[in-house]
Order: C-alpha cells, then sequence, then structure tokens
C-alpha cells in the first residue's frame, strides 16, 4: 500500500505533530478538525515546531507546511489517522464518516491510547482495514508508534502500517488488542499511583517527581508527566482500564478526578499538578 495523501482527523496537539511528521516525509496532508479555529492554532504550533528543528537542521518550516492543506470535512485519501479527543463515541462517528468517504481499500487508523480498536473496526464496513497508531507526545520528537491490531485487522494493514512508521522515522512495536494497550497499560497505574502518594500525603509533588526521575532513571516525573499528557486524558485511559478489565486496581485516584472536574488539566489548561505560565 502507498499513502502519498493522508488524512488526519483532529488538529490539537497529537493530530498537529502526527501532520507535521507526514508532511515532513514528503506526503500530503489533508488536515480536518471541526472545532472553530483548531486548524489555525494547530498550523500555528506546527510552525513553531518547524521552526525550532530548523536551528537544529530540520527541514525548511515553508516547504513542509506546504503539504498540509485545512479542509472543513472529511475528504478522500488513502489512509485517515484520526487523534480526536479520547471518547469512544466521538471516534466512532469519525469513523463511521471515513467509511462513508475514504476509498474502498483505504485504511483508517486511530491514534487512540487505550480504547480497543474493535470497538472502532465494528462501526465500519472494513474492520480489516482497521487499525491502532498510537504516536507519543511530543510527536516529533518521540520515536515509538504502538501499532495495535484488532482480531479482524489484516497481515497486510499491519505491514503497510508497520513500514508507514518506519519511513516516517518512527520505530514501530506491534500489540494486540487489550484495554490500554502496552504502553498505557504499564503507565498509568504507575501515574495513578503517584497520584496516590501525594493524595495521601506520602510527599509533595516535585518530590514524588524527583524520586522517580534520579531512582528510576527516568526523564520527567509521573506527575509532570501527566500534567503532560492531559489529567483528563489519564482519567479517560483509566476509566477504559477499569471497566476493560473490571479490577480495583485501574480505578482513578479520586485527587485526579478531582482535579480534573476543577478544571486542572495541566500544561493545556496552564494548572495541574503544577502551575504553567
Amino acid at each position: 500500500m502507498e499513502f502519498e495523501h493522508v488524512l488526519v482527523v483532529g488538529a490539537g496537539q497529537m493530530g498537529g505533530g502526527i501532520a507535521q511528521v507526514v508532511a515532513a516525509s514528503g506526503r500530503h496532508v489533508s488536515l480536518h478538525d471541526p472545532y472553530p479555529g483548531a486548524i489555525d492554532r494547530g498550523l500555528a504550533t506546527i510552525r513553531k515546531s518547524l521552526e525550532k528543528l530548523a536551528e537544529k537542521g530540520g527541514p525548511d518550516p515553508d516547504e513542509v507546511l506546504r503539504r498540509i492543506t485545512p479542509v472543513e470535512e472529511i475528504v478522500a485519501a488513502a489512509l485517515m489517522i484520526e487523534a480526536v479527543v479520547e471518547d469512544l463515541e466521538t471516534k466512532a462517528e469519525v469513523f463511521r464518516a471515513a467509511d462513508r468517504t475514504l476509498p474502498e481499500r483505504a485504511v483508517l487508523a486511530s491514534n487512540t491510547s487505550s480504547i480497543p480498536i474493535s470497538q472502532l473496526a465494528s462501526v465500519t464496513e472494513r474492520p480489516e482495514r482497521v487499525i491502532g497508531m498510537h504516536f507519543f507526545n511530543p510527536v516529533p520528537v518521540l520515536r515509538l508508534v504502538e501499532v495495535v491490531r484488532a482480531r479482524e485487522t489484516s497481515d497486510e494493514t499491519a505491514t503497510a502500517i508497520v513500514a508507514l512508521a518506519e519511513d516516517l522515522g518512527k520505530t514501530p512495536a506491534v500489540a494486540n488488542d487489550f484495554p490500554g494497550f502496552v504502553s498505557n497499560r504499564i503507565l498509568m497505574p504507575y501515574v495513578n499511583e503517584a497520584v496516590w502518594a501525594l493524595h495521601d500525603g506520602v510527599a509533595e509533588p516535585e518530590a514524588i517527581d524527583t524520586i522517580a526521575k534520579l531512582g528510576f532513571a527516568h526523564p520527567m516525573g509521573p506527575l509532570a508527566l501527566a500534567d503532560l499528557i492531559g489529567l483528563d486524558t489519564c482519567v479517560a485511559i483509566m476509566d477504559v482500564l477499569h471497566e476493560g478489565f473490571g479490577d480495583e486496581k485501574y480505578a482513578p485516584c479520586p485527587l485526579l478526578r478531582e482535579h480534573v472536574e476543577a478544571g486542572r488539566l495541566g500544561r493545556k489548561s496552564g494548572r495541574g499538578f503544577y502551575a504553567y505560565g
């Protein structure tokens, strides 16, 4: 399969990063987001990212941006990569629309970090061409792409997406379709336990993150990482894990949900476990 034209749905933190790396590979990108102003904000963020990379010898920002075309609706392409909010019904609606619009042999991929791919595939007429393509934030920097195969995903589809990830300069790792896949099945309980340590008064946020960074040789502590991911996204992933496995160990810490209800979502809102300018 050739993916010279890619539709990216969602122009936020993840979708914008995906559009950037796909366009930087020489492919044409159609970028769609129904929220007013989202594409303009996304393109501005992409330009800033490209300008930083250009200082280190990266591609010319204008050349990359010329390959990204804003579109007002879902359009035909060889591949769709969906990167909207971590909500099943919102994603399912995107997949229904893409299934109606994209060519029969087009692949439908989701950047979901936890929602089972089989649930998204079930709303389409092409479950063999539905797959997970889970990028990591910040997309232009981090090399991993978790390629998630549902039960009906074909070998042809999986092979093509692995090859695409490699061509984008990423390192693909294939996982099977379980709640949270591999990455968040491991990561989210770690983050959640750090929130419990804060909730129980074991230590302050700075101390918790310092112990994790220096003790485990991690580049970022779990609370700072949660702020980067978005605390609402962390809660959404924990809820998927909790429901999918029926195990209380995956239930979000009350403090985590409390922060979300108060609008303290992390970096994107200016405040989470830390305050941001």
